[in-house]
């Protein structure tokens, strides 16, 4: 079974969330023009990621805005979306949320971040969510972790160990770090057998600027799509019935011995 995807690289406008709304629909037409079977966008780009007190004006309430809009996207042009993540407000409380729609428009994922990045005192203004999750495009297994959870290689074994077979990765990932974006998106890969779709923001989130090189990379650790450091589209198609012939030559899965880690 092969499947098409379509990276849409977004340079996010810091605590603009009008132009951030509209820029990530136009992103989106013209990425439906390639006719991918799924589209992804990268992390919080509805406000940008800043950490502070605004976010709690500017983040879409219930996640209704973003729910409304990639949905009905969904169901118009018929393709699933994985719609990065959003700056969400869920009664007075801020997290960093990803949802998933299938063809219909239909959420059929839902994932708040996890691990907050405390250098930057996300902790501070956002709570972490404490459920993986497991979802399917067109039968395909499938789950989501945002940027800094790509540093806690056990949530993605968790994942994995429910048989997915794509890990999507949206982040807004600096470029002084990004040797390790591109390494550790590759690690998760290829220590998990699956496809890693990792999708990155570009431009200034104020003197920090966001790196851009977004990938795509088997479980091999082959990249497919390693796009630069500007606002752009790009399509690469994957087989997702490699999997199971790379987990029947080395199956790491029937190899582990959980019962001598104790994590």
């Amino acid at each position: 079974m092969k499947k098409s995807i379509a990276v849409v690289q977004m340079n996010v406008h810091v605590k603009d969330t009008e132009y951030n709304y509209k820029n990530a629909l136009c992103l989106l037409q013209q990425a439906a023009q390639l006719q991918p079977d799924i589209i992804v966008l990268p992390e919080t780009w509805n406000t940008g990621f800043y950490p502070s007190k605004d976010l709690l004006q500017l983040a879409d309430t219930n996640g209704e805005h973003t729910k409304d809009m990639l949905g009905n996207f969904a169901h118009k042009y018929n393709v699933n979306i994985l719609g990065g993540s959003v700056t969400t407000n869920y009664n007075g409380q801020i997290y960093n949320t990803s949802y998933a729609f299938n063809r219909a428009g239909d959420v059929v994922g839902t994932y708040n971040k996890i691990h907050c990045f405390t250098p930057a005192k996300e902790n501070l203004y956002f709570k972490g969510g404490e459920k993986i999750s497991k979802f399917y495009f067109d039968g395909v297994p499938c789950s989501m972790v945002t940027c800094y959870d790509i540093r806690f290689p056990e949530l993605v074994r968790m994942a994995a160990l429910q048989d997915i077979h794509v890990l999507f990765i949206p982040a807004q990932w600096p470029t002084m770090r990004l040797n390790h974006w591109i390494t550790l998106s590759t690690a998760r890969a290829i220590e998990n057998q699956l496809y890693v779709c990792a999708v990155n923001g570009c431009g200034k989130i104020g003197k920090t600027q966001c790196a851009g090189n977004s990938l795509l990379i088997d479980p091999w650790g082959k990249e497919l799509l390693h796009l630069e450091g500007h606002e752009a589209i790009a399509l690469t198609t994957i087989d997702i019935d490699i999997i199971n012939d790379i987990r029947s030559k080395i199956n790491i899965f029937d190899d582990r011995k959980p019962y001598l880690y104790k994590l």
